[in-house]
């Protein structure tokens, strides 16, 4: 009797029913990226800039930039010493202006050194060790001039004082090339100011008029309207 040969099934083994539940290979697991965990990403991955863990999604000031907060009217004043892609927020009222990293520890020497040492101004550096909130990443990135921001008035305004773009950092990493800096301080006081100081004393000299401007307007407006005795000149 010949040997039989066993012969291969060619017929597929039985498999398994398909679990509608389950996640199709390949395709992420999880639930999609919330709009803050885009925002950090966009923040730490794409710029750089190191973040806070917690809520809400605050931004570290003193490691790649400093920060300047002074009122929004005043800051206006001040774009023209900016470069297009030095970004500026708007919060409330307040505007932020980016400058470079140190500039805080730089602030209270150059303000002397323009002789607005003695002023009470608005004005607020924040710079190592200090944080602040950061604005959502932008839809688009179109740079607002600085002719087309009225003194005082914010473009889109901030809804209960949650900070906004009023001009984003560009998608390169390298924002903080562009932002205001001091190399270094003359040792007499700037002559006629404008034309031969470094960019961030151009920029503080004049948020730091302007935030005087300010206070004296509002001073004016609080005192009697018989009361002419004394009238404030702005500087």
């Amino acid at each position: 009797m010949v040997g039989s040969v066993p012969m291969t099934s060619t017929v597929p083994l039985p498999r398994r029913p398909v679990d509608p539940g389950a996640p199709a290979a390949g395709l992420r697991t999880g639930p999609p990226a919330g709009p803050e965990v885009r925002a950090r990403h966009w923040y730490e991955n794409d710029l750089g800039w190191p973040t806070v863990p917690g809520r809400p999604l605050r931004l570290r000031t003193g490691v790649r930039f400093d920060v300047l907060d002074v009122p929004a009217e005043a800051g206006a004043k001040a774009l023209r010493h900016l470069a297009p892609g030095s970004p500026v927020a708007l919060r409330g009222d307040r505007m932020q202006l980016w400058v470079a990293a140190g500039s805080a520890e730089e602030l209270p020497g150059l303000l002397a050194w323009l002789e607005w040492g003695t002023v009470a101004l608005d004005l607020r550096a924040l710079g190592a060790g200090d944080t602040i909130q950061a604005p959502p990443p932008p839809a688009g990135t179109a740079v607002v001039r600085s002719g087309s921001v009225r003194a005082g008035i914010a473009r889109e305004p901030s809804a209960q004082g949650a900070a906004v773009w009023l001009r984003p950092p560009g998608p390169e990493r390298e924002v903080e090339a562009s932002l205001p800096a001091m190399p270094a301080v003359p040792a007499a006081p700037p002559v006629g100011r404008e034309g031969s100081v470094p960019d961030l004393a151009r920029l503080v000299d004049t948020v730091a008029a302007q935030c005087h401007r300010v206070r004296l307007r509002r001073a004016c407006a609080g005192r009697p309207a018989d009361r002419r005795d004394q009238p404030l000149a702005f500087s």
